[in-house]
């Protein structure tokens, strides 16, 4: 992390560990990367039990250098830049964390409530840099995370996998249709349920979309020609026609099926 990142999240750390209804806070992976790269924010995820000021009080917290201040989501997520930094605190209620965390270990028959939305959510509760607890909460939802059973993994690569061979069925008409931007949608979506997929395959929540490339390429499970195959297919190539591409997906979605 950059030093005048760390002296942001520390001065943010502490002035919002000082109300008594934060059980956490944790500093999203966004801000290890250089505050020149375009991916680049300071995001922080505050854990709470209890209430927390209203969204005029909260701006005051922050400091009288804030700028451009909005909030959004009913006030759960506040966004503003310090100087050219940009800023993110995004408020969760532990009682919230709790049930969500609950349909992963505990009441498997209610996943399909998360099955739309995918596991980005448990990533970020397990990858995020811990600045500040006031006791064990976040402890015990990382252990109870990452050692989730697989009946719940099972489950998450079926709907993920059913999903990817929609996406094709889909790329493969819009293909004969020569409907172009049908095409563009259906070979995006086929891709990142094919990345989902896999990530359920290896037991591994997703990451943020940025960095599907990297992690999906490092995964210990994967299709033998995958990696050869993903590159061709994302990379930029007039010799790659919408056949040749629908083809490769058909590969890519065997081999993904075959594991």
């Amino acid at each position: 992390m950059k030093y005048k990142t760390k002296l942001l999240a520390d001065r943010f750390t502490a002035a919002l560990s000082q109300w008594a209804g934060v059980e956490c806070i944790s500093l999203n992976e966004a801000a290890l990367s250089n505050t020149l790269d375009p991916y680049f924010a300071l995001i922080l995820d505050v854990f709470h039990s209890g209430p927390i000021p209203e969204v005029a009080e909260r701006c005051s917290w922050y400091g009288k250098d804030v700028a451009a201040f909005e909030t959004a989501n009913q006030g759960g997520k506040d966004r503003f830049f310090i100087g050219d930094i940009p800023v993110r605190m995004e408020y969760k209620s532990t009682q919230k964390i709790d049930e969500v965390v609950s349909i992963a270990d505990t009441k498997l028959d209610s996943l399909w409530l998360i099955k739309d939305a995918g596991t980005y959510s448990y990533y970020r509760l397990t990858q995020g840099d811990i600045l500040f607890c006031r006791g064990d909460w976040i402890h015990g939802i990382r252990q109870r995370l990452l050692t989730l059973g697989d009946v719940f993994w099972q489950q998450m690569r079926e709907a993920h996998q059913s999903r990817m061979e929609h996406m094709l069925s889909d790329l493969g008409a819009a293909f004969i249709q020569e409907d172009d931007f049908n095409y563009l949608i259906s070979s995006a979506f086929f891709m990142k349920t094919a990345c989902l997929t896999l990530f359920c395959i290896n037991h591994r929540f997703e990451p943020s979309h940025r960095a599907y490339y990297k992690q999906v390429l490092e995964l210990p499970v994967l299709p033998a020609s995958f990696r050869a195959q993903f590159e061709t297919f994302i990379r930029h190539d007039a010799e790659m026609t919408e056949e040749r591409k629908y083809s490769l997906a058909q590969l890519i979605a065997r081999g993904i099926v075959a594991l």
